[in-house]
């Protein structure tokens, strides 16, 4: 799986409507060990069209990762977590809940939607990218992922 890290970057899909976050995410993810490319839209009607690959993002990779905000314009992260893990050809993706939240009720109810873990972004700068390159870590480094394949 190492060897196919080097040859083919792995695609994370960031749906993050808070552009400052966004950009610490991406800086994370530049400094990394790990081939990877990181897609951002800004809010959840945006990333089920990026998952499903229709209009501008009809020519997108399948991403191996989604990191997900929960409070989202047009779509909220709940929604689009339901959506995701009710579609047979998205629902083996894994879903990091990377928010703001701290309510039990939102750590509850993305578990019952099938998230894969549940974050709470921290608001010291440090310990934000912190979290994103240890998410990055584990999910790209240690955990063994399916094949996104082209469906």
């Amino acid at each position: 799986m190492y060897e196919q890290q080097l040859v083919k970057p792995i695609d994370i899909l960031l749906v993050e409507d808070n552009p400052g976050d966004a950009d610490l995410a991406r800086e994370a993810l530049d400094g990394s060990k790990i081939n990877n490319r990181l897609h951002v839209v800004d809010d959840g009607e945006k990333a089920m069209a990026f998952l499903r690959r229709v209009g501008p993002y009809a020519d997108m990779p399948r991403p191996e990762l989604i990191l997900l905000d929960l409070n989202l314009p047009r779509k909220d992260g709940r929604q689009v977590l339901a959506e995701i893990k009710s579609d047979d050809s998205l629902k083996r993706i894994p879903v990091v809940i990377l928010t703001t939240s701290r309510a039990e009720e939102d750590v509850l109810k993305s578990y019952d939607l099938h998230a894969n873990c549940f974050i709470t972004k921290p608001i010291d700068l440090n310990q934000f990218l912190h979290v994103v390159r240890s998410i990055e870590e584990f999910w790209l480094s240690i955990v063994v992922l399916p094949d996104g394949g082209s469906k």
